[in-house]
């Protein structure tokens, strides 16, 4: 009876290492897909733009991020920073942006109102009524781009199916905790989107960029209809995805200066995205654990006490683990991390094994200073 056992244990985890090694090909598959084929830029396709930029607090390099998007190398754009807090440093920070690009359409809102739990999302409903076009784009503060962002950004919207766009995006990073953070959002996180994209189409959208379509923002219920979810960049690729609308991955990399933090501010930011994850999506984040290969190769030898056909295995999942990691990383987002230390994936999937496990304990999160908790549908509770 025992050995029977066993040896069906055994077939599960080579089957799960299968299927690990099947998905490391796919995302290749996937990177190739999107950015192994040069986009076509239509020069005379320039719709108006509004961007909207919430701010709060004082991010890392705040000035060169807002900076960027004010210098655009496109015929006509309205920015709208928008922030809560009166005495937020930057302000200051804004109204400097304004006086030196006083040719610019650019406005600063400050107002303290709330229409839900999503701090965000409540700085982000002050802006609608300045909003001067009917194409928006929402960009985080903590995100930096080149001139020809919007240009190529607002290409696929060519299609009237179009509701919504999304970047995937590379981390600019200093110090060996944000390196292993940004090996993470480079070599764990983009694989999965990458694959996600080929098997059922993109569903959501990353905070890095996401424009959609006034129009389809109309059509979801508006501000209030994301306001009390805490990933509200998901359900905004989310919703319009229900109805139809296509969202689509753009090949543009935009680049993220997130903040430089001790390990436990950084293990905190990566749980709360965990927990973030698994109430959208809950059996896509159960399923993770099938793709992190290095785990379940591992647990393969020790269950085998060391059998060489498994410690064959496990190279291979390796090897193939590692090869996906370059080409996603370094060869298709490339981020500077990746090209530097992907060799260092390994280390950095026992870490999100274990953030993984993590998501699993608790519903209550932090974020910029507040406590929030999280309910089971994915929504915000403000009162902890």
């Amino acid at each position: 009876m025992l050995p029977n056992l066993f040896l069906t244990i055994d077939a599960l985890f080579i089957f799960l290492c299968i299927i690990a090694i099947w998905f490391y090909c796919y995302a290749i598959y996937g990177a190739w897909d999107l950015f192994g084929q040069s986009q076509t830029i239509d020069g005379e396709f320039h719709p108006p733009v509004t961007i909207l930029k919430p701010i709060c607090g004082l991010d890392t390099d705040a000035y060169e991020n807002l900076a960027s998007f004010c210098h655009q190398d496109y015929p006509e754009y309205q920015i709208i920073f928008a922030v809560q807090n009166p005495n937020d440093p930057s302000i200051e920070i804004v109204q400097k942006l304004i006086q030196e690009y006083s040719a610019q359409d650019i406005q600063l809102i400050v107002r303290d109102s709330a229409i839900g739990g999503n701090p965000k999302v409540n700085n982000l409903a002050n802006t609608s009524d300045c909003a001067k076009h009917d194409i928006w784009l929402i960009a985080d503060s903590d995100i930096r781009v080149s001139k020809n962002y919007l240009q190529e950004v607002i290409q696929p919207f060519q299609d009237l199916q179009v509701g919504v766009i999304t970047c995937p995006y590379r981390s600019i990073v200093k110090g060996w905790v944000a390196i292993i953070e940004a090996l993470g959002t480079a070599c764990e996180f983009h694989p999965g989107v990458l694959v996600a994209r080929k098997l059922e189409g993109i569903k959501f959208a990353c905070g890095s960029t996401i424009a959609i379509r006034k129009s389809v923002w109309s059509e979801i219920g508006g501000w209030k209809a994301i306001a009390d979810y805490l990933a509200d960049d998901f359900q905004l690729g989310y919703q319009p995805a229900a109805l139809g609308y296509k969202v689509v991955l753009s090949h543009y990399v935009v680049e993220h200066v997130p903040a430089s933090n001790s390990l436990v501010e950084s293990l905190q930011r990566q749980i709360r995205w965990s927990k973030g994850i698994r109430v959208s999506r809950p059996w896509g984040y159960l399923g993770t654990i099938f793709t992190n290969g290095t785990i379940i190769s591992l647990l393969l030898v020790m269950i085998t006490k060391g059998a060489v056909w498994s410690l064959v295995l496990m190279a291979v999942v390796f090897a193939t683990r590692m090869t996906m990691a370059w080409v996603v990383g370094a060869w298709a987002l490339k981020d500077h991390s990746a090209q530097r230390f992907w060799w260092l994936m390994p280390l950095r999937d026992l870490l999100s094994f274990a953030v993984w496990l993590c998501g699993f304990v608790g519903n209550t999160i932090e974020w910029r200073g507040q406590k929030l908790k999280l309910n089971r549908d994915g929504k915000l509770d403000i009162n902890v």
